[in-house]
Formats: C-alpha cells, sequence, structure tokens
C-alpha cells in the first residue's frame, strides 16, 4: 500500500485538470474533477495498485481481470466517454453510445492531457494525449459516440498542434460556445 504516492499523484492530477479547466472557463468542473477518488471505493484500490508511472486501475485489471474502482470511478464521472451509454433503442438488450455535451469533452481533454502530464513527466509533451487516443487499445470497439470521437480527436490533435494555451483558449471561445459548425458534420 503506497497511500501518500497515491494520494500525491491523485492531487496532482486533479491540481493540473482544474487549472485547464479554469482556462476553459469551466471553474465547476475544475473544482470537482474526480473527487470520487479520495471515496474508500477508489482510494484503497489506488493505494494497493499504485505503481507511480501507470493507472493503478491497470495494475487492479491485471490482477482481478477487472478494475472495482474504475467500474466505480466511470459511473460517478461524467468527463468519462464510458459514462455516456445506455440501452439501445433500435437494438433492444444492447448497449449504445450517447453523444457527450461539449462541457464534458473539454474536461476531458484537461484529464487527458493531465494524466498524460503526470504519468510520462520530463518525458511529456503536447502531443502525448493524442498519441495515447490514437493508439488506444480498445479504439477498435471503444463504446463512443461518433461524433463525441471525432470532437476528442479534433481537440486532443490540436492541443499536439498548436499547444495547450492555444486549444484551451479555442475551447473556451469557439468550441464552449457551439460555434464549430463545421466539426458537427
Amino acid at each position: 500500500m503506497n497511500v501518500f504516492g497515491h494520494l500525491k499523484t491523485i492531487s496532482k492530477h486533479r491540481f493540473l485538470v482544474m487549472v485547464h479547466c479554469f482556462k476553459m472557463g469551466l471553474y465547476l468542473q475544475g473544482l470537482t474533477h474526480d473527487l470520487s477518488k479520495y471515496s474508500p471505493w477508489e482510494f484503497i484500490p489506488g493505494c494497493k495498485y499504485y505503481r507511480g508511472y501507470m493507472s493503478p486501475n491497470n495494475a487492479e485489471r491485471e490482477d482481478l481481470g477487472f478494475s472495482t474502482a474504475w467500474l466505480h470511478h466511470k459511473g460517478r464521472n461524467r468527463h468519462h466517454f464510458e459514462y455516456w451509454t445506455d440501452l439501445s433503442l433500435e437494438q433492444p438488450g444492447t448497449y449504445a453510445p450517447v453523444r457527450m455535451p461539449r462541457r464534458y469533452v473539454a474536461e476531458m481533454v484537461a484529464d487527458r492531457v493531465a494524466a498524460s502530464k503526470v504519468y510520462k513527466g520530463d518525458e511529456y509533451d503536447d502531443s502525448c494525449a493524442y498519441a495515447y487516443f490514437k493508439r488506444a487499445p480498445l479504439k477498435g470497439s471503444r463504446i463512443m459516440h461518433e461524433q463525441t470521437a471525432k470532437e476528442l480527436g479534433f481537440l486532443l490533435k490540436m492541443v499536439a498542434v498548436k499547444g495547450e494555451d492555444y486549444a484551451f483558449r479555442y475551447i473556451r471561445k469557439v468550441y464552449l460556445r457551439g460555434k464549430y459548425r463545421w466539426l458537427t458534420h
């Protein structure tokens, strides 16, 4: 159990997301981001499976075949695309992705950039979050709404190419105001 290592990691991550969200004008989301990580259902497994260079959820998943902390986390945090699934009306008995509201897509960008900074450390550059998005192991099978994936990919690529200051300003002034019409086609 590495209580202090895990506490330091999640607190650093939350702080970075808060800074990013504030730059986007998402003040309440910045303040409340990932508070469930401090609950016993997520914090205890996080301490037990803490590695420092990867998510403890992945280590728990390797050990148990699934992650109890992740199952708890994704059901309570709207900035994860996995939260946005529901039973399909077109195909009864199956789950289908739901398009995420823009403010949660923006928070997901902040989350992914912050996670890349925390886990990559000195190796971080602005392309890390986009590279992770492009190579995600479940890319072909993840249940993410097509438009959400398009918007997330576009915004992460903007971070990679133009830098986070430019991208966060764009998110605040254009994306969150719905002025990105061409992206919806």
